[in-house]
């Protein structure tokens, strides 16, 4: 994209990791992206916005996320008015953890957090606490090989916590992963489809079932209802192309599947927590690339 900045980071061939602690009392570094995983951790800085590909969220007094290669994010200053702010940011190569080592079952949760990283991941206030420690300790080692260990720790305690998802899987490009075939047969159908209407029946009919037992089931195993999941990947498609193209609001919203403007400015709204111009201009507020 040309309006995001693409970080070159100081991590050289040699390196595991690149770590960096900060204090300061403002947010500056502009929307971006970079090739490497990054371990972002901020404290004091309440009413900041976290923005994630698509996902934008005031955070509380402390924040942490991993974020997968190349999707977009920034930290930005919103309402907070913190004269300390506490951030420690990680940051290491895709290839650290080798194939070899992360097909193991021992490395099976660790490998499902990175996965998930490519859509962005927050984790909750207990999960941080119960890490945090480890963060300072991280820190306070001078031996290379013990940081790489204590990294290991961290992100393997983090891999057993509970964590949400940031970016929609459309804006981040990332396939929909279900053991049902049946309910991968109705994604795919949808990531084909969802520019045009999409009838209960013909979903239904594609999983064998009747609509009413259908929905039932689509819920039960993706904890979503097949309307919002309709909605939320034409809203994904929408957000993409608003940060991307010069489409207008208009054109953006009928070539993403919604037939009501009104009606897509507002579910826009209430999903992502802005309008579509407000996205777009989140999007836009950088122009070099590096």
């Amino acid at each position: 994209m040309s309006n995001i900045i693409s970080e070159v980071t100081p991590i050289s061939e040699k390196d595991c990791f690149y770590l960096a602690e900060r204090h300061k009392t403002v947010f500056t570094y502009p929307l971006h992206k970079h090739k490497e995983y990054e371990l972002n951790f901020v404290c004091h800085a309440r009413g900041a916005k976290r923005i994630v590909g698509d996902s934008i969220e005031e955070v509380g007094d402390v924040d942490l996320a991993l974020l997968g290669s190349g999707i977009e994010h920034e930290w930005q200053q919103g309402t907070c008015k913190s004269d300390d702010i506490h951030e420690i940011t990680i940051q290491f190569a895709t290839d650290l953890f080798g194939d070899s080592l992360m097909s193991k079952n021992h490395m099976a949760s660790v490998n499902r957090l990175l996965q998930d990283s490519s859509m962005g991941v927050v984790f909750g206030t207990e999960a941080i606490l119960h890490i945090y420690e480890r963060l300072e300790d991280l820190l306070k080692l001078n031996n290379g090989f013990y940081q790489v260990l204590k990294l290991f720790e961290i992100l393997y305690e983090l891999s057993i916590t509970n964590y949400r998802k940031l970016a929609s899987t459309e804006f981040a490009h990332v396939e929909t992963t279900t053991e049902s075939r049946r309910v991968k047969k109705v994604t795919e159908y949808v990531a084909e489809h969802f520019k045009n209407e999409i009838r209960l029946q013909e979903l239904a009919d594609l999983a064998g079932m009747t609509p009413s037992a259908f929905s039932r089931f689509f819920k039960l195993r993706t904890h979503k209802s097949i309307s919002d999941y309709i909605i939320d990947v034409r809203l994904g498609y929408a957000a993409r192309k608003l940060a991307d193209s010069s489409m207008s609001i208009v054109e953006v919203c009928y070539t993403s599947g919604f037939n009501n403007v009104s009606y897509f400015n507002r579910i826009f709204k209430k999903k992502k927590g802005c309008t579509p111009t407000t996205f777009r201009n989140n999007y836009r507020k950088t122009k070099v690339i590096v």
